[in-house]
C-alpha cells in the first residue's frame, strides 16, 4: 500500500536539476549523459513523492541504520501477519488447482506451457484477484501474505507462482491500482480479477533494458485515440487478448498506457517470437506495433511524475517476488538432494555422511532461511507504507544469486554427472535457475542503484555544495594546501567536516534487540554496529573519488553489497530468533557466518565446519520441516546397490 502525500507540486518541479545530472555536469559530462542520468534521478525523485515523508528512502530502515547512528531495530524485525480467512481460502484453492493438474498430468498443453484450462481453474479460484482490492472483485490480499504464499505455489510449480507476480505485481495491476482513476479502476480492475483478463508489462525495447532513456515506442494522439509505433521485447505472459501496461514516448515524454491487445494479430499488432531457454512454460514474446490505436482515456496520468513513475513503482513488488519464488526452487533442489544422497553409495558408504555433502545441505538450508526472511520482511515494510526502494532490492539480489549459487554449487555438484541426463531437473531447469539474476534488473546494475540511492541525501547534503563552490571559482582540480582553493572552499566545506568529526569522536549507537539465542544476537550487534560504522567508510569513497564516482562502478558496486549482506544478516538473524524450529535457528546462524567470512574475507573456522555439518546431517535425516510432505524427483539411472 502506498501512502500518497497531500504536498503541492512545486511549479517548477518540471525543470528542477537533479542531483545526479549536477554532479554529472561538475564532473565533466556530456549535456546528452548528464540529461539522461538526470531523467532517471528525476523519476526516482517523482516516485518519492508518493510516499509520506516517513516512509520515503531518507527514513526506511537501511537508510536510517547507515546514517542516523542509531540502531532502528524495531524495522529490522519481521512480524507474522494473520491471513484473512477469506484469502486464505482463495490461496488454499488455488494450491488444490495446481496440485491436482500435476497429479492428473495436465498442467501444461501440447506446447509446454500451462494450459489454458488452468488458467481458467485459477481465475475461478480466485487467484488473479488476490492484490485487486474487494471493491473491484478481487481479494485484497496483504503483500505480507501474498509474498510467503508465492513460495507455497512455487513449492508446485514456479511458473504459475511466478505468473502471479507478473500479473499482480509488474503487469496492469498495480499500475492501476497506485495510479489509474477511479473510472479506470472500475473499468479494468474487475476483469484482472476474475482472469477474463491476465495481464503483462511491455517495458523493454531492443535499446531500452537498463538504460530507459533509450525508449524509442511512440504514441501520438490522433482525436480520441494514440496510435503507437514501435517495438516491445522479453514480455511475460503475452499472448494475443491480453492486457498490457505499455510505457511509450509522449510528446518526448514517458507514459505508460493501459492497452488491450486484438484477440488476434493484424496489421497494426504483431507478435514477435524468438529463441528463449529461460521461462520455457510460459509465452515471453515481443510486439511490434504499426499505428496502434489505443483509447485516450487509456492513459495513466500520475498526480506526480510520468512513465517512468509508473514503471519503478511496481517492480519493487516483483523484486520480492521473485525473492520468494526462489527460496522455492531451492527447497525443491534440497527435496532432491536428499533421497539421492542417501541412495549414492561411495566407498561403501552413502554420501549423505560425507562433510562436503552435509556443508552442501546446510549451505543450502542458511540460503532459503535468508531468503525467507527478506520476504517476510520487505512484504511487512510494503503492507506499513514504505516505499522500500534498497530493501526489495537486497531482496532481489539476494535470492536471485543464491539460487543460481545453489543450483551450480551445491544442486548440481551433488548429483554429478546426471545433473546433465534429459529429464533431471538440474538440466531441464538451468536457465530457470540463472535467468532470475536479470529479471527485474540484472544484479550488478541495481547495487549501484541501491548505492546511488544509498548516498543520495548525503551528496546532495555536503558533496553538491563543495562542487558548485568548485565551479564557482573555475577551480577543476582543488588543492588544500592552495590558500586560494582553501578560502573558496571555506564556506562550503565547513558542514561536511564537522560531520567528520562527529562520526569519527562520536558512539555507535547500541541496539535494542529482544529476546534471542546467543549466537543470532551476536549476529545482529555485529550487523547493527557495521552498519552504522560503514556511514564514514562510504563517506571517505565519496570524497577520495568526487565527481568521478559515478564511473568508479566496480567500487561503488563492492560497497554496495558489503551493506547488503550486513542488512541481510541483521534481518535474518532477527527472523530466526522469532522461529521455534531449532533448524531454521541453525540455517539462519550458518547463513549469516557466511556473510560474515564474505565480508571479512577471513576462512572458515573449524567450529563453523562442525556447525554447517552437523545442520546438513540433521537435513539429510528429514530435519527441514518445510519440504516434508514434497514428492522429490526421480532417481535417475538406477543401479544396484
Amino acid at each position: 500500500m502506498t501512502t500518497q502525500t497531500d504536498a503541492p507540486r512545486p511549479a517548477d518541479e518540471e525543470h528542477e536539476e537533479s542531483f545526479a545530472e549536477t554532479a554529472l555536469k561538475l564532473g565533466g559530462k556530456s549535456e546528452d549523459e548528464a540529461r539522461r542520468t538526470g531523467a532517471i534521478d528525476t523519476a526516482d525523485d517523482q516516485v518519492e513523492r508518493l510516499f509520506a515523508p516517513q516512509y520515503q528512502t531518507i527514513n526506511s530502515p537501511v537508510h536510517r541504520a547507515v546514517w542516523t547512528r542509531e540502531a532502528p531495530i524495531d524495522v529490522f524485525i519481521s512480524r507474522e501477519v494473520a491471513t484473512p480467512p477469506d484469502v486464505r481460502r482463495v490461496m488454499d484453492d488455488s494450491l488444490a488447482v495446481v496440485r491436482k493438474a500435476r497429479q492428473e498430468n495436465r498442467l501444461f498443453d501440447d506446447k509446454k506451457k500451462i494450459s489454458d484450462p488452468i488458467f481458467e481453474e485459477l481465475a475461478a479460484a480466485g487467484y488473479w484477484g488476490l492484490l485487486v482490492d474487494k471493491e473491484f472483485g478481487g481479494s485484497g490480499a496483504p503483500f505480507a501474505s501474498f509474498a510467503p504464499f508465492l513460495t507455497e505455489m512455487a513449492m508446485l510449480d514456479p511458473t504459475v507462482a511466478g505468473l502471479a507476480s507478473v500479473h499482480g505485481c509488474i503487469g496492469a495491476v498495480d499500475p492501476l491500482r497506485t495510479f489509474g482513476t477511479a473510472e479506470q479502476k472500475q473499468r479494468f480492475l474487475p476483469g484482472l480479477a476474475n482472469g477474463t483478463h491476465l495481464s503483462a508489462f511491455a517495458l523493454t525495447e531492443p535499446c531500452a533494458g537498463s538504460d530507459l532513456t533509450q525508449l524509442r515506442t511512440e504514441a501520438r494522439l490522433e482525436g480520441d485515440s494514440y496510435v503507437v509505433n514501435g517495438e516491445k521485447l522479453f514480455i511475460t505472459n503475452v499472448v494475443a487478448g491480453r492486457t498490457i501496461g505499455l510505457v511509450c514516448l509522449i510528446e518526448g515524454k514517458p507514459a505508460v498506457l493501459i492497452a488491450e491487445l486484438p484477440k488476434e494479430e493484424n496489421e497494426h499488432f504483431q507478435l514477435k517470437g524468438y529463441g528463449l531457454y529461460a521461462l520455457k512454460h510460459t509465452y515471453n514474446q515481443g510486439i511490434v506495433f504499426r499505428d496502434f490505436r489505443v483509447p485516450a482515456e487509456n492513459l495513466l496520468q500520475p498526480t506526480r511524475g510520468d512513465g517512468l513513475t509508473v514503471a519503478y513503482h511496481g517492480l519493487n513488488l516483483g523484486r520480492i517476488a521473485l525473492c520468494a519464488n526462489a527460496a522455492a526452487t531451492m527447497r525443491i533442489m534440497m527435496a532432491s538432494m536428499i533421497p539421492w544422497a542417501q541412495f549414492r553409495r561411495t566407498y561403501g558408504a552413502v554420501i549423505a555422511t560425507r562433510e562436503l555433502v552435509q556443508r552442501r545441505l546446510g549451505k543450502l538450508a542458511g540460503l532459503i532461511t535468508a531468503s525467507d526472511a527478506l520476504v517476510r520482511w520487505c512484504s511487512g515494510l510494503i503492507d506499513d507504507g514504505y516505499r522500500g526502494e534498497m530493501e526489495c532490492i537486497i531482496a532481489k539480489i539476494f535470492g536471485s544469486e543464491s539460487q543460481k549459487e545453489a543450483a551450480i554449487e551445491l544442486f548440481m555438484k551433488t548429483h554429478g554427472g546426471r545433473s546433465f541426463l534429459h529429464g533431471h531437473l538440474f538440466g531441464d531447469n538451468v536457465h530457470e535457475y540463472l535467468a532470475p539474476c536479470i529479471y527485474e534488473g540484472e544484479g550488478e546494475m541495481l547495487a549501484m542503484g541501491f548505492f546511488k540511492s544509498l548516498v543520495k541525501h548525503h551528496g546532495k547534503t555536503y558533496f553538491e555544495p563543495i562542487g558548485k563552490a568548485l565551479q564557482a571559482a573555475g577551480i577543476k582540480v582543488p588543492n588544500p594546501l592552495n590558500p586560494a582553493h582553501a578560502w573558496a572552499l571555506k564556506g562550503a566545506v565547513a558542514p561536511y567536516m564537522k560531520w567528520v568529526v562527529g562520526q569519527k569522536l562520536g558512539s555507535v549507537g547500541k541496539p535494542n534487540l529482544p529476546p534471542m539465542p546467543a549466537n543470532l544476537r551476536e549476529h545482529a550487534e555485529m550487523a547493527s554496529e557495521q552498519l552504522q560504522r560503514s556511514a564514514l567508510e562510504i563517506s571517505s569513497t565519496m570524497q577520495k573519488h568526487q565527481l568521478a564516482l559515478a564511473d568508479r562502478q566496480c567500487r561503488m558496486s563492492e560497497l554496495s553489497q558489503r551493506v547488503q549482506d550486513l542488512v541481510t544478516i541483521l534481518c535474518t538473524s532477527l527472523y530466526a530468533s522469532h522461529q521455534q524450529d531449532e533448524v531454521i535457528q541453525m540455517a539462519a546462524d550458518v547463513a549469516c557466518d557466511d556473510l560474515a567470512l564474505r565480508r571479512s574475507g577471513k576462512r572458515p573456522s573449524d567450529r563453523y565446519f562442525r556447525k554447517i555439518t552437523k545442520l546438513g546431517a540433521t537435513i539429510a535425516d528429514g530435519g527441514f520441516k518445510s519440504i516434508a510432505g514434497y514428492e522429490p524427483d526421480e532417481i535417475m539411472m538406477r543401479y544396484e546397490q
